[in-house]
């Protein structure tokens, strides 16, 4: 059993350190926390699951971008600890975080990962949509939270300052 909320200012750093457990040391390296430094994450749309003795279990956040001229989140980044993985801890963040998104009037919202995962989710390839190098077009995934949201919609994913 977790417990979802959005994630607090005083989580910052508890998530920050599930982060540095769950990823490779150098993952501030990666493009997409180009698109994020100095921004702060979508307000209400970051999420921490805590187990039944409070200890962050995961954490989920999301950031504005801008693809050409259309409004996006990107998702990113999601970490379990590494005590309960497999047990859909994720999936639940992922799940529960985009009907957050859709529900505040976001309609689309994309990251970098691995298709076969997140095709699960109903991410899909964004052909046409540009990240910073270096990053793999196939591993551009993005999911219309109202229908037909990525439809027209390709160039370069920006950094947004202001939401």
């Amino acid at each position: 059993m977790f417990t979802l909320a959005a994630e607090k200012p005083d989580d910052w750093w508890e998530v920050e350190a599930l982060y540095d457990l769950c990823f490779a040391p150098g993952r501030e390296a990666l493009s997409s926390y180009r698109l994020r430094d100095g921004i702060d994450p979508v307000d209400g749309l970051s999420l921490t699951a805590r187990d039944e003795q409070e200890i962050l279990a995961g954490a989920i956040r999301y950031w504005p971008v801008r693809v050409g001229a259309a409004p996006a989140l990107l998702l990113g980044p999601i970490a379990v600890h590494p005590v309960h993985q497999g047990e859909g801890l994720g999936g639940l963040l992922i799940r529960e975080s985009l009907a957050l998104a859709a529900a505040r009037g976001w309609a689309r919202a994309m990251l970098v990962g691995d298709q076969p995962y997140y095709a699960r989710f109903g991410f899909e390839v964004l052909p046409g949509v540009v990240m910073p190098p270096p990053t793999n077009p196939a591993r551009v995934l993005g999911i219309a939270l109202e229908p037909g949201a990525w439809r027209g919609v390709t160039g370069e994913v920006c950094r947004v300052t202001e939401t």
